[in-house]
């Protein structure tokens, strides 16, 4: 029997990842912009948050997309850095195998403040990986 990668998930992996997806289908079914779960995509999701920012979008009507978006950036992490989703105090983090937690999340928010980096938190987490 062949083992799938959702099949080796933890259970705190089922919300994050399903809302990747989501993320991932409403960027090309309305925006056109096409996610593949690359480091390099990143570039993309940052530049598309810094246009809403831009845009002058108030950060309520903006908190489903951006978990949407630091969603998406975990997952990049858990792919590219054998990374694990870690649920605790209400909220979701990547483990990377060195232990250290990181909050794509909340980095989706620091860069829609114009004071973070999806991209940048990727390199970094991926980085202290050893990858």
């Amino acid at each position: 029997m062949t083992t799938t990668p959702q099949e080796t998930r933890t259970p705190a992996a089922a919300r994050p990842a399903r809302w990747a997806a989501d993320t991932v289908t409403a960027m090309r079914e309305g925006a056109g912009l096409h996610l593949d779960y690359s480091a390099q995509s990143l570039w993309r999701v940052d530049r598309t948050i810094s246009e809403i920012r831009r845009d002058g979008a108030p950060l309520a009507a903006v908190q489903h997309t951006l978990r949407g978006f630091g969603a998406y950036a975990g997952e990049v992490i858990v792919r590219q850095a054998g990374a694990q989703w870690w649920a605790a105090d209400g909220g979701h983090r990547v483990r990377t195998q060195d232990g250290s937690l990181w909050d794509p999340i909340e980095e989706a928010r620091r860069c829609f403040a114009g004071q973070g980096s999806l991209r940048l938190l990727c390199r970094d987490a991926t980085r202290a990986a050893g990858g």
